[in-house]
């Protein structure tokens, strides 16, 4: 009985769980939904709750070192406690809200390198914290960030890799305690005055605030700066407004000021 017990406290033969999306892909601001399965174990257990939450790989700079972290974030609660029974299945119907600043993993159908997201199902039985597989899910741009990635693409940039960096953004409020910069190869017009762009969507339901950051060449005397641009973007008039020229024109404006472009 004694080793019983010692095995049950480790959580052996204890629940399994498995979550099933209807559809894994989504929007920022939208909703993923389906169902998890609850399968009680070799003995009887008290569930204290079943949560989700998205998990993405994060860039964490300190003083003297780099490094990745997986963070959660989006965290909610699916349940509250109930009782399991040996064999007995739980089924827990949901619809979990995706945060409106989740970072962007495909564009176009094509998925964007550097860019990681799984929605993670735990589970605390006892105390003890089960966090469970993760599912892939696929994030793709509202209808805003298309106009602006669009825009770009006739401009002749191109696709280069994306990643999540933890901090915020000086000026602007954000829910989540990181931003994803999505970067680009310039295009062949801006190519001798600067390395890469640098575009960055901070949204909400009503407006997608977009910064951009130009990594300008540095010549044999002077040396290499950022030069930052930033608007926003308003989810029901994005398509009203010429982008491509609206960007072209802050890009050869900013590049000019700083004798980089004529």
């Amino acid at each position: 009985m004694v080793f019983k017990r010692l095995m049950q406290a480790m959580g052996v033969g204890g629940p399994s769980v498995e979550t099933v999306l209807a559809n894994p892909n989504c929007r920022p601001g939208g909703v993923l939904e389906g169902r998890i399965q609850v399968v009680g174990g070799d003995h009887p257990v008290d569930v204290s709750y079943v949560a989700l939450g998205l998990v993405t790989r994060v860039e964490v700079e300190s003083s003297d070192s780099e490094y990745d972290v997986n963070q959660e974030f989006g965290r909610a609660q699916m349940t509250g406690p109930f009782r399991l029974e040996p064999g007995q299945r739980h089924d827990v119907p949901f619809r979990y809200q995706v945060p409106w600043e989740t970072p962007l993993t495909d564009l176009y159908g094509q998925h964007l390198h550097g860019m990681t997201m799984g929605l993670r199902t735990e589970l605390e039985v006892a105390r003890a914290v089960d966090k469970g597989d993760m599912d892939a899910v696929s994030v793709h741009p509202l209808p805003a960030h298309e106009r602006l990635l669009e825009a770009l693409l006739r401009l002749g940039f191109r696709f280069a890799r994306a990643d999540v960096e933890r901090g915020h953004i000086y000026g602007l409020h954000q829910q989540l305690p990181f931003y994803q910069e999505i970067e680009f190869y310039p295009a062949p017009q801006y190519a001798g005055a600067m390395n890469q762009l640098e575009v960055t969507f901070v949204t909400d339901p009503r407006q997608v605030h977009v910064v951009l950051e130009l990594d300008k060449r540095g010549g044999l005397f002077t040396e290499g700066r950022d030069a930052f641009g930033r608007f926003t973007v308003d989810h029901a008039t994005a398509d009203r407004t010429d982008w491509a020229a609206q960007l072209d024109g802050w890009l050869r404006q900013s590049l000019s000021r700083r004798g980089l472009f004529s």
